[in-house]
């Protein structure tokens, strides 16, 4: 049984040669990781001409969920805009809304696309589909709210990374058999997909430090899981249990080769193709997870970036030249 890992990109191992690795999560790293906070989104935005508004919508259970809306500043626009609607990553348990912000904003300024980032809540204090339900609730008052925004219904795109891949993956399933809102595409980066952990690449990424690992997944998986097992663990929560993936929008998904979610995604992006679906599946050689929104200026990073990038040109802007 194989369990050697890829290697990884050479730019990559010496920029993770810095990097303080672990191989597991508990409750008291947990709690450590939770504080260190996330880059300020006022340095994100200090070279951006943005409108920025933050809002909260009521969950299911009236809890609220801050969204923040980020628009370009344009009064003089007279066409609606596309959406990016993002999930962060942070593996189900840490994070928020300004997490990996940086990769949509790149869409901001290509597209001129509203980015509209939600705050669900976090694991272990929130499990099951209480999470793909905050998302789905701010994406409902997106929709709502389209013609305000500046938004065109028709272009609007879940994202999202890691654990936002994840969810961004339940809740377009999530939208197609409620029959609303209506989807364009969905983008999943390095998405956490399949609870039960079991892959080749999930072995080979385990039993020592790294980015994240099979013992921090299923650290993750157990605090969103909660009490749920079996049969009872919907496929909102854990896509990959999903029968039927006939349906769904264009999707592009990556991951990197030396990654624990690299054979989930293929899996996943392979039984889209089974079903009919239209899917764009790149795995970068010698990618760690999450490797271009830690170094966003390696080499493979700016490659990824720009390969994605240019996917939803061809989604956004279908008429024109990428």
């Amino acid at each position: 049984m194989p369990t050697k890992s890829p290697g990884l990109d050479p730019e990559l191992r010496t920029l993770l040669a810095d990097m303080p690795l672990m191989s597991r999560l508990d409750p008291e790293t947990l709690a450590q990781l939770r504080q260190i906070p996330s880059t300020p989104v006022e340095t994100l935005l200090a070279h951006r001409r943005v409108d920025r508004r933050e809002v909260t919508v009521p969950a299911g259970d009236g809890t609220p969920i801050p969204l923040s809306v980020l628009a370009p500043a344009n009064p003089g626009r007279t066409t609606a805009a596309p959406c990016v609607y993002w999930m962060h990553g942070g593996g189900m348990v840490m994070g928020d809304r300004f997490s990996q912000l940086d990769i949509p904003l790149e869409w901001l300024d290509e597209f001129g696309a509203v980015v509209v980032s939600v705050d669900y809540r976090l694991a272990p204090e929130a499990t099951g589909t209480t999470l793909v339900d905050d998302c789905h609730q701010g994406l409902l008052w997106t929709v709502e709210h389209a013609a305000e925004l500046g938004i065109d219904p028709a272009r609007i795109v879940v994202a999202g990374i890691s654990a936002g891949g994840g969810l961004a993956a339940g809740l377009t399933l999530l939208a197609r058999d409620l029959g609303t809102p209506e989807i364009a595409a969905q983008l999943l980066i390095c998405p956490m997909l399949d609870h039960r952990n079991t892959s080749t690449s999930s072995r080979q990424h385990s039993g020592e430090p790294g980015v994240w690992t099979g013992e921090m997944n299923a650290f993750g998986w157990q605090a969103v899981l909660g009490g749920l097992a079996g049969d009872e663990i919907p496929a909102y929560v854990s896509p990959a249990l999903a029968d039927d993936l006939s349906g769904l929008p264009t999707t592009y998904l990556d991951t990197g080769s030396a990654e624990v979610f690299r054979d989930e995604g293929t899996d996943y992006a392979t039984r889209l193709w089974a079903a009919g679906g239209q899917a764009e599946l790149h795995v970068w050689a010698g990618g760690c997870h999450g490797f271009d929104a830690l170094y966003p200026q390696a080499r493979i990073s700016a490659t990824a970036r720009r390969t994605r990038t240019d996917w939803l040109a061809r989604i956004l802007r279908p008429h024109s030249a990428a």
